[in-house]
């Protein structure tokens, strides 16, 4: 039995194809400066789920699961220069739309918790 980590296992939900679609549509890895849109996507989920304050905690934290990393969908941690570029540059409308294609998804498969994504959906 393979021991995946909690973050691994809510990264396996988000949908890749549909993020591989948003990713063609808005073409954000064009000029990605070694930082593609799933590895930024998981630094930001990183960041937003262990409450870190600092690009340079993004950096650091991710870099001290080095051996997790695999497990994420990314091949090492990136630098705090890289990941501000970045949070500056890339079209949030990626992560937006991503957002709400997921609460679709949800919406189409889990018929019990409808109360709780129509919350979510405002």
């Amino acid at each position: 039995m393979i021991d995946i980590n909690v973050f691994s296992q809510i990264l396996s939900l988000i949908d890749r194809d549909i993020f591989k679609k948003l990713v063609s549509i808005y073409n954000s890895d064009k000029h990605q400066k070694g930082l593609t849109s799933w590895t930024h996507l998981v630094s930001m989920l990183f960041c937003h789920l262990s409450s870190t304050d600092s690009v340079r905690d993004i950096s650091n934290d991710l870099r001290s699961t080095t051996g997790n990393m695999s497990n994420m969908g990314i091949s090492r941690a990136r630098s705090k220069s890289i990941i501000s570029y970045m949070n500056e540059f890339r079209d949030y409308n990626l992560f937006k739309d991503l957002y709400f294609a997921l609460i679709s998804s949800l919406w189409n498969k889990d018929i019990n918790h409808r109360k709780e994504l129509r919350s979510l959906k405002r």
